[in-house]
């Protein structure tokens, strides 16, 4: 039995949350996943790092490197074995810190919607599907949680697969970064997210996903069994999250602080780091409310 075989086999029978050795993802037959042990309250139980491989390649796909952590990089070179590319979701330190200690150890071209997180690899296009490690990777624009977010639609390289992979054609999962996490509702960030680009966004994977219960490996959390149940679920709820802003705004006046709703709604937020990344989802809804009321 080869190494690769060896690998899949084990990382099978590994669930989550377990550090720094792959695990792969339910209801996907090329995802598996590395877990970065850096949990806090904003990565959850860490980064998920995904490594994408068709059966019987020789080459793997490694999609967020993680931050800057020794341990993770090695890991995560030891799971995906020669690697043949290299992309990245969004540009958060978490997801991009660690590319060049990763790539010191498994060199390949890395690309990303951001030049400067590229390394030997042109920017990304919405809507271009990528050919490597046995796969076809449909890459679509998922922004929102930020400006460049992009999410990856995973299929295996067959003769009926073509350029429709990136609208769902024989999708196997969807890697999603941050825009949907394994639980809970993701941070709108404030400096570039957007609340209208969000909405759009899950619409979009929506319609990727169709009618299908379609994997989908978040950034961070365990693996989703419904994307589009779970895009569903965030739409509704930022429905919900944008008709307490506009309350609070009601209740409190026009010239209330986006700190003074946030601590209004999110009455049963009390650690510091999540008030603040609260309050950045409620500056980006009040952008919203102002843009579109």
């Amino acid at each position: 039995m080869s190494d690769i075989a060896s690998s899949s086999s084990s990382a099978a029978d590994v669930t989550f949350p377990a550090y720094e050795t792959p695990r792969a993802v339910a209801g996907s037959t090329l995802a598996s996943v590395v877990l970065c042990e850096n949990p806090s309250a904003m990565t959850m139980e860490g980064t998920n790092s995904v490594i994408l491989r068709a059966p019987g390649s020789r080459t793997s796909v490694v999609i967020d490197p993680g931050p800057s952590d020794a341990a993770h990089a090695e890991a995560l070179a030891r799971a995906a074995g020669e690697v043949e590319l290299v992309l990245v979701t969004h540009r958060h330190g978490d997801h991009t810190d660690g590319i060049d200690g990763f790539a010191a150890l498994a060199p390949a071209p890395v690309r990303a919607a951001l030049p400067e997180h590229c390394r030997g690899g042109e920017t990304l296009d919405d809507g271009e599907v990528i050919r490597a490690a046995g796969l076809h990777i449909g890459v679509l624009a998922t922004p929102g949680h930020t400006a460049d977010s992009v999410s990856f639609v995973v299929a295996a390289d067959s003769p009926g697969v073509g350029s429709g992979v990136g609208e769902g054609e024989g999708a196997d999962c969807i890697v999603l970064g941050d825009t949907i996490l394994g639980r809970d509702s993701t941070v709108l960030d404030a400096t570039d997210g957007s609340l209208a680009s969000y909405l759009d966004s899950l619409e979009g994977i929506r319609g990727v996903a169709g009618d299908r219960a379609l994997p989908g490996v978040p950034g961070h959390g365990p693996d989703i069994a419904d994307t589009a149940a779970a895009a569903t679920g965030l739409a509704e709820h930022r429905q919900a999250r944008l008709q307490q802003v506009r309350d609070a705004v009601a209740e409190l006046g026009p010239d209330a602080s986006a700190e003074e709703l946030t601590r209004h709604i999110y009455t049963e937020v009390t650690d510091s780091t999540l008030l603040a990344a609260a309050e950045q989802s409620t500056r980006v809804a009040l952008g919203y409310i102002a843009e579109r009321g």
